[in-house]
């Protein structure tokens, strides 16, 4: 809970000016006030003389720190600009790593579009108990003895009275922060849970404490890939500009490298600081009169109210702060790993799309927005337009529709229907906002067919040698048992041996200009696949002949068409 001012801020300073101005920068914030388990004294004196607190003390008196990473300072180009992942201080605790690692992939489940990195939690948990003191936990990840902030009695602190009974912090007076991502009991009655299955929602366990404050992170649909997100979170979680700029620099940290240590070996800090300084005039502590802000309810949006010098207590749990007058000069904050931002897009399963003339597309267009490391991007917005010369369409008639990804980072086109005109059309989707990524998928509509045609009468067709065949040909098409309307069907009259007729010597049509045709093309069946073939004439060759309808599709039907010669006079 309250903040352990470490004089050790940056690995390699050269210059101890340097180093008391970046504690005096922080500690103007009075971020939080003071170590865990000592108010603040009233005037904001300095009481850096005070003992080091006991790390293993069960009455919590291990504070959260303020020490800073060793990254670079501005203005002092002899510092270390190294980030060793092998190095003391990136090392977290196995269990302890292995709890934020676990909240990150339980929360990419339940809220994918939240995108929590893990390296944030670290961040954090690093700030409010140094890792839960060096990794200090039993088997089942529970810390051997409870991490406690110091009671908020209003004396340097928010004044809140005792919401839990003492169940939770063993104070049933007032209320105090507990565990390694302290949480104060009112919060934890909200945002508790179970992330090692042993039935219990222990503060006091990481890997409960983890999850927790990973949720309470991605209050309110937070995208955590988003820079200013973070800070929003950050801030959450305690509202104090001191108290951001040190989770950012772990946070930068820990993204250019961490790795596992056994528990009970991190790094803890070496020498406390100041328990409150002050570079602004006024008291420093806020007055008893100060109350807590309310704590968010899960899926709200948790208070992130700008700092202004009014003390406060933030939804997060946190004692009251009273922040500065002026932003202090820190590290300017990174920006979130990159990958975790939206870093393009793909295919995701789209085969051959190809459909008849008037008929739906049995697959739709599915692609996949992917981060850097190449996982589902959930919650991006995804835009689909129907390119080309064909009249296909979404279903509704629009050749532009909109769509959100998933939790695995897929996003769906509305079902395509083909046009009346055939041939190929594109399908582009573009993923993104301010940064873009387009996929293109090329579709085809293939002319209507049939798989069947058959002659609706039973009538012979016969007429004498010079004559007209008096009854008409009518024929149906269909598809799979179905209707095939606007099917093309070819009409050719051949020998009864199946060759082709001369045009004029045997039955024909009456083609363009009046002539006699053998072979009629361009007929189409109606709305319900009926077509009925013109008229007929026998000609002046008596014999036996084929009537052979051909639809698109491959369907074929021959009808025999008999040709009489005159009787003898």
């Amino acid at each position: 809970m309250a903040a352990q001012f470490g004089r050790r801020l940056r690995r390699g300073a050269t210059s101890t000016a340097v180093a008391a101005a970046v504690v005096a920068a922080l500690s103007a914030s009075q971020a939080p006030g003071a170590p865990l388990g000592q108010a603040a004294s009233p005037g904001g004196t300095d009481t850096s003389t005070a003992a080091e607190p006991e790390q293993d003390s069960a009455t919590g008196e291990d504070g959260y720190h303020t020490d800073l990473p060793p990254l670079t300072t501005p203005g002092t180009p002899t510092v270390s600009a190294g980030l060793p992942a092998t190095s003391a201080e990136s090392g977290i605790p196995a269990s302890v790593l292995g709890a934020y690692k676990q909240a990150q992939s339980t929360i990419a489940g339940t809220d994918p579009a939240c995108r929590l990195p893990w390296q944030l939690l670290a961040a954090i948990g690093k700030v409010e108990s140094g890792q839960a003191r060096g990794g200090k936990v039993d088997a089942s990840g529970t810390t051997l003895t409870p991490i406690l902030g110091p009671a908020l009695d209003g004396n340097g602190f928010a004044l809140i009275q005792d919401t839990d009974n003492g169940a939770y912090d063993s104070d049933a007076v007032h209320d105090r922060a507990v565990g390694p991502m302290q949480f104060i009991p009112s919060t934890w009655a909200t945002w508790g849970q179970d992330a090692n299955g042993d039935g219990r929602k222990d503060p006091n366990n990481v890997y409960d404490a983890a999850l927790a404050a990973g949720l309470y992170l991605c209050a309110g649909s937070r995208d955590l890939s988003i820079d200013t997100n973070i800070d929003r979170a950050v801030l959450s979680y305690n509202h104090s500009t001191a108290y951001l700029s040190t989770v950012r620099s772990w946070f930068e940290y820990y993204n250019n490298g961490a790795h596992s240590v056994p528990d009970g070996t991190g790094v803890l800090p070496t020498t406390p600081g100041p328990a409150t300084a002050t570079a602004t005039p006024g008291p420093a502590s806020p007055s008893p009169s100060t109350t807590p802000s309310p704590t968010p309810s899960p899926g709200g949006t948790p208070g992130t109210a700008s700092p202004s010098p009014s003390p406060s207590t933030p939804p997060g749990g946190k004692p009251g702060n009273t922040l500065p007058s002026k932003p202090p000069t820190t590290t300017t904050p990174p920006s979130p790993s990159q990958d975790l931002k939206l870093s393009g897009i793909e295919n995701a399963g789209t085969g051959t799309l190809t459909a008849m003339a008037g008929r739906e597309f049995a697959a739709g267009v599915t692609v996949r927005a992917v981060d850097g490391q190449g996982e589902g991007f959930a919650q991006a917005p995804v835009t689909f337009t129907i390119s080309g010369d064909t009249d296909a369409h979404f279903a509704g008639g629009a050749t532009s529709a909109d769509a959100v990804t998933a939790a695995d980072g897929t996003a769906v086109a509305p079902a395509l229907v083909a046009g009346e005109t055939t041939g190929d059309f594109q399908v582009r989707a573009v993923v993104g906002t301010t940064q873009q990524f387009s996929l293109v998928v090329t579709a085809t509509v293939t002319a209507r067919r049939a798989d069947a045609v058959t002659r609706t009468t039973s009538t012979a067709l016969t007429a004498a040698q010079g004559d007209d065949f008096a009854d008409s040909v009518q024929v149906k098409a269909t598809l799979d048992g179905a209707v095939a309307s606007g099917v093309a069907v070819t009409a050719t009259i051949l020998t009864s041996a199946g060759e082709a007729v001369p045009d004029g010597q045997g039955p024909n049509f009456t083609g363009a200009g009046g002539s006699a045709v053998s072979t009629l093309t361009g007929l189409t069946t109606d709305a319900d696949g009926l077509l009925s073939i013109p008229q007929i004439h026998a000609g002046g060759t008596a014999g036996t002949y084929k009537l052979r309808i051909t639809t698109e599709g491959g369907a074929v039907l021959d009808i025999e068409l008999t040709v009489e010669a005159p009787p003898a006079s």
